[in-house]
C-alpha cells in the first residue's frame, strides 16, 4: 500500500508512535524513527523493521527546537531520498493547576505537542507539493475536543493541533497533500502500564467500552488516512478512543459534573509526568 514511500514519525521509539511506524514498515514504507532510548534499543527497532525490506534510519532530533526539526526533514531526505509521510506524535505531559503550573514546562508542552508539528509541516511540505503527493497525520488526543482539569498546556496544545490540521489542509487541499487528525484515548504504552491497578482501572473507566487501546488500534486508523481508501479525506479529526468523549459530553450535560467528586474526568491526582517521553499521548 505504501511501498516506495517515506515516512517520518516523531516520537516513534516506544508507545504510540513505534506501532504506527510498525504498521507503515508492514505496508512498505520506509520509515524514519524519532525519540528517546538507549542507542542499542533504538538499533534493534530499526534492524526489526528492516526485516520486512524495508529502509529504517532514526534521527534524534529534539522536539522542543525547530532547527532540530527542520535537519530531521533534510536528514530523511538526504538517508531514504524523499519524505511522503509525517506523523506528529511526540508530546509530553504535566499537571498542576494552572495558577500552580510552571512557565518552563508550560513552553515545553506547547513546543513539542503543537509547535513540532508546524515546524514538520513547514519543512516537508514543499517537497510534497512539488511532487504532488503528500500525507500528514497530526495525533492530537480526546483531550483535543474536551478538557480535564489540570492539563492547561496539554489541553491547550491538542485543541491546537486539530485547528493547524484543518488550516494546513485547507491550503493544501488542490496539492494533491492530504492533512488528518487522531485522536486518542487513553491507549496501553509503558507510561499508562505503569501506573497501579487502581489508577488503571480508573483510566478504564472513563471509556464506555471500558477498557484501554492499543497502538495497533490508533496505527490501524492513521494507515486508513494514509491509504487512498481515504482520497476524499483531509482536514478531519478521528476519535479512536473507546467512546471516552461521547460519554464525557452525555455525563456533563446531565449536570453530574457539578459534583466534582463524581466528575470520571477531573485528573486531579496531580502527578508530574512525561508521558514517555516524547511519546506522551495520554
Amino acid at each position: 500500500m505504501l511501498k516506495g514511500k517515506v515516512a517520518v514519525v516523531t516520537g516513534s521509539t516506544s508507545g504510540i508512535g513505534l506501532g504506527i511506524a510498525r504498521a507503515l514498515a508492514s505496508a512498505g514504507a520506509d520509515v524514519l524513527l524519532n525519540g528517546f532510548g538507549p542507542r542499542e534499543q533504538i538499533d534493534a527497532l530499526c534492524s526489526e523493521l528492516a526485516k520486512g525490506g524495508i529502509r529504517a534510519a532514526y534521527s534524534p532530533a529534539d522536539m522542543s527546537k525547530a532547527d532540530e526539526i527542520e535537519a530531521m526533514i533534510a536528514f530523511a531526505t538526504r538517508e531514504l531520498g524523499r519524505v511522503d509521510i509525517v506523523v506528529n506524535n511526540a508530546g509530553i505531559q504535566h499537571t498542576a493547576p494552572v495558577e500552580e503550573f510552571p512557565v518552563d514546562r508550560w513552553d515545553a508542552i506547547i513546543a513539542i505537542n503543537l509547535s513540532a508539528a508546524f515546524h514538520a509541516i513547514r519543512a516537508a511540505l514543499p517537497q510534497m507539493k512539488t511532487r504532488g503527493w503528500g500525507r500528514i497525520i497530526n495525533i492530537s488526543s480526546v483531550h483535543g475536543l474536551v478538557a480535564s482539569s489540570n492539563k492547561a498546556a496539554y489541553v491547550a496544545a491538542k485543541h491546537g493541533l486539530i485547528g493547524l490540521t484543518r488550516t494546513a489542509a485547507l491550503e493544501t487541499a488542490q496539492a494533491k497533500v492530504r492533512i488528518n487528525c487522531v485522536g486518542p484515548g487513553y491507549i496501553e504504552t509503558p507510561f499508562i502500564m505503569s501506573r497501579g491497578p487502581e489508577v488503571l482501572a480508573g483510566y478504564r473507566a472513563k471509556h464506555p467500552m471500558n477498557k484501554l487501546g492499543t497502538p495497533q488500534n490508533i496505527a490501524e486508523v492513521v494507515a486508513f488516512l494514509l491509504s487512498d481508501r481515504a482520497s476524499f479525506t483531509t482536514g478531519s479529526y478521528y476519535t479512536a478512543d473507546g467512546g471516552y468523549t461521547i460519554f464525557y459530553v452525555a455525563y456533563t450535560r446531565v449536570g453530574a459534573i457539578r459534583d466534582r467528586s463524581a466528575c470520571l474526568y477531573s485528573d486531579s491526582d496531580n502527578v508530574v509526568e512525561n508521558h514517555d517521553l516524547p511519546n506522551g499521548n495520554d
